[in-house]
């Protein structure tokens, strides 16, 4: 990256993060993300993911400064270094998930995922869900409420809280974890190779509803759904060396 990148500010609605903005803008100027050396979000988590959905098709590198509640994708918000801090940025080349879901109209819907794939049912009742991977069969019926893949960027999230594994970066590997298992009940999930496919058949979709949310993308009343890592898509995310991805990620096995 050269000493004056060119940088697309996006930010959240928050009002610090729009102040955040307009300082920033005036300090470094502003240029339109598709003609941008960096993109760098002012938000939490969240809209970390909204930015990469939106703009990770124009291959730029990402560095996110939080402004948000959550900020685990994000580097710590300060105004006066950011080209030094840039320079040194060190990255970390992550792959989303592809989901593919098909609903009971018989319609697919295809969305991407940085952090996770979750079915969740939909009522009171709890889903009941078949897991195949790579085509065989490994779990006839899991009743639960719900099921995650995650990618190891999203395994301390959403993953997490349901009890699920944190993964190492560069591992190569998903956690597949029930939420709230019911049967088996000593099931507690799995690490799967990252190009396993891994399909999720709803065995009673009428009488129990379940829905699939791809990060922040809902689709509802959902029969079977298929998913694996993506060969063709990546987003390389640019950290603080002092605190990257890597160390989040390891650091977070020690929290007690």
């Amino acid at each position: 990256m050269t000493a004056s990148p060119r940088i697309a500010f996006v930010a959240s609605q928050i009002d610090e993060a729009q102040r955040a903005l307009a300082l920033l803008c005036d300090r470094h100027g502003q240029c339109e993300p598709a003609e941008a050396d960096v993109l760098v979000p002012l938000g939490g988590d969240g809209f970390m993911l909204q930015t990469l959905h939106r703009h990770a098709h124009l291959g730029k590198p990402v560095y996110g400064m939080k402004l948000g509640t959550v900020g685990f994708l994000m580097n710590q918000h300060r105004g006066d270094d950011l080209l030094s801090r840039l320079l040194r940025a060190e990255p970390a080349v992550l792959r989303p998930l592809e989901m593919s879901a098909e609903t009971e109209s018989g319609t697919t819907v295809a969305s991407l995922a940085y952090n996770e794939v979750s079915l969740l049912r939909q009522t009171r009742q709890a889903a009941h869900v078949r897991i195949d991977l790579n085509g065989t069969t490994r779990l006839e019926e899991l009743v639960a409420d719900g099921v995650i893949l995650s990618t190891a960027a999203g395994s301390t999230a959403y993953n997490f809280s349901a009890h699920g594994p944190i993964l190492p970066l560069g591992a190569g590997v998903v956690a597949l974890t029930p939420i709230a298992p019911f049967r088996p009940r000593r099931w507690r999930g799995a690490i799967l190779r990252a190009e396993t496919e891994v399909c999720f058949r709803v065995l009673d979709p009428y009488k129990r509803p379940v829905s699939v949310t791809a990060d922040s993308h809902e689709v509802r009343d959902v029969v079977e759904v298929r998913i694996h890592e993506s060969r063709e898509h990546t987003v390389t995310l640019l950290f603080d060396p002092e605190h990257n991805l890597e160390e989040r990620i390891l650091s977070e096995q020690f929290v007690v």
